[in-house]
């Protein structure tokens, strides 16, 4: 059974940073891309990052692109996304999912945690 639980979500003023883990697990992740995806209230779920897990190739939205750094620890199975200069509307609920292919679509994901909260006061 594949699980996904994110953790690092908080409250940081505007500028700051913060840094979100996904705990990976029931699957062979080096055959597998992974992804966040954030959703804010009253908006549609959102791309934010991805990452092939083999080979540590990178993609990111443009909204976050120079800020937001995404990584992975093979020995841990865990996906990280480091955040920094952050604006208040990149407040929103923060999701890792894991699919067989990287997509900025979310239909490409099979397997999503429960999302962490990011709060960004300005």
């Amino acid at each position: 059974q594949v699980q996904l639980v994110e953790s690092g979500g908080g409250l940081v003023q505007a500028g700051g940073s913060l840094r979100l883990s996904c705990a990976a697990s029931g699957r062979t992740f080096s055959r597998y891309a992974m992804a966040w995806f954030r959703q804010a209230p009253g908006k549609e779920r959102e791309f934010v990052a991805a990452i092939i897990w083999r080979d540590g190739i990178t993609y990111y939205s443009n909204s976050v692109k120079g800020r937001f750094t995404i990584s992975r620890d093979n020995d841990k199975n865990t996906m990280y996304l480091q955040m920094y200069s952050l604006k208040p509307e990149d407040t929103a609920v923060y999701y890792c999912a894991s699919g067989t292919r990287t997509s900025s679509g979310s239909e490409a994901y099979d397997y999503w945690g429960q999302g962490t909260q990011v709060t960004v006061s300005s």
